[in-house]
């Protein structure tokens, strides 16, 4: 991480706060979207040079004070905030390790009790590392790639199967942004980021807005081929027992269209494993 990933990230998040809701008056011709560094500076109580070599990177050793009052200033939620505390150097850093690729036994022993609960294991680099059965139907036995980035961003039938495809797409860089700030250094979350700002424009224009967002609650809609119109809840958690790993699970609400759906995925995946 480079003082130049500090300035770009103050940068980005000042063009996404408008002076209204920052409790500013907007008067006049504006050149910049969201607010200017003079109004930033005034809401954090830093002078305007100060704040202008932050953004520059020629001020290297931000206070947690400061960084908080920026926070507030720039509004932004727990992991954002996490986020600029660790690119200003503040945050504790203990050497974080390789994600490992095994998937506790255990883990996947209850993952194969839900037949009809969707579940996945993945790591900071979005490598789905285990799924249960009905979770490979649901993900079409992962045809274009085991990785999540890759299926919403290079899988051109990606904007079909996620119905609210540029959603999930804000939220899964976000994700992804937050991961590589945990680990910058890893080979695998660097090698995943290059294919992507290869391969996918979308993925670049979302990456330069440096969101950073863990998952939580949330729905998705999505399109199967076999079964039609989803709509499931998911919750994450993460693996304690291996640093780095996220088990996601999916659930419809009972009694509903998206159940009756999610259960004929499940007795086709079955089916599918009967005749294999």
């Amino acid at each position: 991480m480079t003082r130049s990933d500090l300035g770009a990230y103050l940068r980005a998040r000042r063009a996404r706060v408008t002076p209204a809701e920052a409790g500013l008056p907007s008067v006049g011709h504006r050149r910049v979207p969201g607010l200017r560094r003079e109004e930033v500076a005034l809401l954090a109580g830093v002078s305007v040079d100060y704040y202008v070599r932050l953004e520059q990177g020629r001020e290297r050793t931000p206070s947690a004070q400061v960084i908080d009052a920026l926070t507030a200033a720039l509004r932004l939620d727990d992991d954002g905030r996490e986020h600029l505390f660790r690119l200003a150097g503040l945050s504790p850093r203990a050497r974080v390790a390789a994600v490992p690729d095994r998937v506790d036994p255990s883990l996947l022993q209850l993952m194969a009790a839900w037949p009809d609960n969707p579940a996945i294991v993945y790591n900071r680099a979005y490598d789905v590392l285990a799924s249960n059965a009905i979770a490979d139907a649901l993900f079409h036995d992962w045809a274009h790639s085991r990785n999540l980035m890759h299926v919403v961003f290079t899988d051109p039938a990606a904007r079909t199967f996620y119905r609210d495809w540029h959603e999930v797409a804000r939220n899964s860089v976000a994700g992804f942004r937050l991961g590589y700030g945990k680990a910058p250094h890893d080979p695998r979350i660097r090698r995943v980021l290059a294919e992507l700002l290869d391969q996918s424009p979308e993925f670049a224009e979302l990456w330069a807005h440096h969101d950073a967002r863990g998952k939580a609650l949330e729905r998705k809609r999505f399109d199967h081929h076999d079964v039609g119109a989803l709509t499931l809840t998911m919750q994450t958690f993460d693996v304690r027992s291996s640093p780095g790993q996220e088990l996601v699970v999916y659930h419809a609400e009972p009694a509903s269209e998206s159940s009756q759906a999610l259960a004929l995925l499940g007795s086709l995946a079955a089916t599918a494993r009967q005749a294999t």
